[in-house]
């Protein structure tokens, strides 16, 4: 014991000494010019501009080699294994810095030499602008024929941080779980050559955390057919009896629309306004013979399912369904719901129609304009009634944040709206008939309509139509010259040319040839955009949520632990969706 207690002293002296010996390390301040400066968390949206300045103060001297001011994103995931008894100690995880954002530093203002004086200020500005998509090396990995082109090049928008989605006042809950995260981040670091490993040895550096926001437009219907149907289901047939031991009573036929998407206003805007949309939904009853009448119909609810899927690899296509996430290792999802409406139905009007047989539908008519709901499995002819309800929903504003619906390469979130239709079946003394459906729903976002593109619309003119001209350039098919046949030969890289050669360049595989610039320019407003060889030490633990933040209070513990306990081993909650 007494040795034990010996050298728990004598370590915890050593660090002290060694703490002693240390210079304290520069202070860096990140502070943004515009009305945002003193915001908690600032929040921008596509195109928008990040102005500001990084502030650096040290108390003694130190010498440095460079300073990076970067605005960059990144996104990471991790998955339970399903078959393991540590579940904590044996996941896989996903890491992937998106974007990174550069800022030019001119060498004029550096100190010469390098070196950072105690006692004074250094300020370095910075001016960013969100960008609308990523670079096309983001997304390298392989892809299935239906996934959309660019489909993950789209900026996503923040996601897992509540203090980031409350902007400091409250905590905010944006339905992710811990499993994913997406963050953006204003760094600023000084650097002092390279590590062992080649990257950028960081002396000290600061951040600012960005809630970003991304300008989503609402897009065409969902296609679900092909889809998994515990994921989307727009039409739910029932029979109908007449009492718990008697005949049929006929078959009813629910059909839902998908409704328009929930529009979010702008980033910034305090309107106030409710965030609504219009669920449709159709109703058919073939009767089983002429003398039977439509049911009595009850409550019709709505509930809106916030879904988010998350993987520790690439996906390949855009997630859907649950029987995929069941017992996978590498990829998860979470699914939250939250009440919308309910409301009663039983006024509504049956509409009495005379025969029709079960036609066709065109191929180019819009589900949009079809009120009238094909004929159920049981129709054999005869009259038939229909009736029609347009359900108003609107988002709940309290402390949920519903980001807008997006895919990327790690992450998704998808929104469906559930509605339950309630039968009171005529002498049924069990349960109610019920007809559930599920709608895809999307969450779009606008922008800011002062927001301009990096480049102007000239600029992107003159791009468009070299473009153009150049498809319509002639090409010569003409045979080559005679000097050039029968002379191509594998030669190794390199090997000096032959004498003699018929030729001037030689290429080997893998390489293309020097072309000639182009003959236009693109203007670039603030930094632009780089691949990651730019690269630190240690950057992603930088990245990572610090270390015992879902203690701290940043997330509802109860909530993730409850939704695991009922689920199976896996990652996020398994079940239908």
């Amino acid at each position: 014991m007494l040795t034990d207690r010996t050298n728990s002293t004598s370590g915890a002296l050593a660090i002290r000494v060694k703490n002693l010996g240390q210079k304290p390390k520069p202070k860096i301040e990140i502070t943004l010019s515009d009305e945002q400066k003193d915001s908690f968390c600032p929040k921008y949206t596509s195109l928008e501009q990040i102005k500001g300045e990084a502030t650096i103060t040290a108390q003694c001297d130190m010498s440095f080699q460079d300073v990076y001011i970067t605005f960059e994103g990144a996104t990471s995931t991790y998955v339970e294994k399903a078959a393991t008894t540590h579940p904590a100690h044996s996941r896989t995880r996903g890491f992937s810095p998106f974007l990174r954002l550069v800022q030019p530093m001119d060498a004029s203002a550096f100190p010469e030499p390098r070196i950072i004086e105690a006692g004074k200020t250094y300020k370095f500005p910075f001016h960013f602008n969100v960008p609308e998509q990523m670079l096309p090396q983001m997304c390298d990995h392989a892809k299935a024929d239906s996934l959309p082109e660019g489909a993950h090049l789209r900026i996503p928008p923040s996601l897992g941080d509540p203090m980031v989605a409350g902007m400091g006042r409250s905590l905010m809950d944006d339905f992710a779980p811990d499993m994913s995260s997406i963050a953006y981040t204003l760094r600023c670091r000084i650097t002092n050559g390279r590590g062992a490993s080649g990257k950028h040895r960081i002396l000290v550096e600061g951040s600012k955390k960005l809630r970003i926001i991304p300008a989503v437009p609402e897009e065409p219907p969902l296609h679900v057919e092909g889809v998994s149907r515990d994921t989307y289901k727009l039409r739910k047939e029932k029979t109908i009896k007449k009492g718990l031991f008697k005949g049929k009573l006929g078959r009813l036929v629910m059909e839902s629309v998908q409704p328009k998407s929930f529009r979010q206003p702008p980033v910034r805007s305090e309107s106030g306004c409710n965030v609504t949309t219009m669920a449709t939904t159709n109703l058919r009853f073939d009767p089983a013979d002429e003398s039977s009448q439509p049911p009595q119909l009850g409550n019709l609810s709505a509930k809106l399912r916030v879904v988010t899927y998350y993987a520790s690899i690439p996906f390949k296509d855009i997630p859907s369904g649950s029987v995929d996430f069941q017992f996978s290792n590498v990829q998860g999802m979470y699914v939250e719901t939250v009440n919308l409406s309910s409301r009663c139905v039983s006024n509504s009007q049956w509409q009495q129609r005379k025969s029709s047989m079960p036609v066709r539908r065109d191929s180019i008519r819009s589900s949009r304009n079809v009120d009238i709901p094909e004929p159920s499995s049981a129709y054999k002819g005869g009259s038939f009634y229909t009736a029609s309800m347009v359900v108003p929903v609107a988002l709940p504003q309290s402390n949920n944040v519903f980001v807008p619906t997006f895919h990327t390469c790690f992450v998704s979130r998808i929104y469906v709206i559930d509605l339950y239709l309630s039968v009171d079946s005529p002498k049924t003394t069990i349960t109610d008939t019920v007809l559930h459906n599920r709608i895809p729903v999307q969450v779009s976002s606008e922008g800011n309509k002062n927001a301009q593109p990096a480049i102007s619309a000239e600029e992107a003119n003159a791009i468009a139509l070299r473009e153009a001209n150049d498809f319509f350039d002639p090409r010569s098919v003409a045979p080559p010259s005679a000097e050039y046949i029968c002379r191509a030969q594998l030669v190794p890289q390199d090997a000096p040319p032959s004498p003699g050669a018929g030729y001037t360049h030689r290429h080997s595989f893998g390489q293309l040839p020097q072309r000639p610039a182009p003959e236009y320019t693109v203007r670039m407003q603030a930094a632009q955009q780089r691949s990651l060889s730019l690269s630190f030490e240690n950057e992603e633990a930088a990245l990572a949520p610090p270390p015992g933040y879902t203690s701290s209070g940043g997330r509802n513990v109860g909530r993730l632990v409850s939704s695991a306990q009922q689920s199976q081993p896996a990652a996020g909650r398994i079940g239908s969706i």
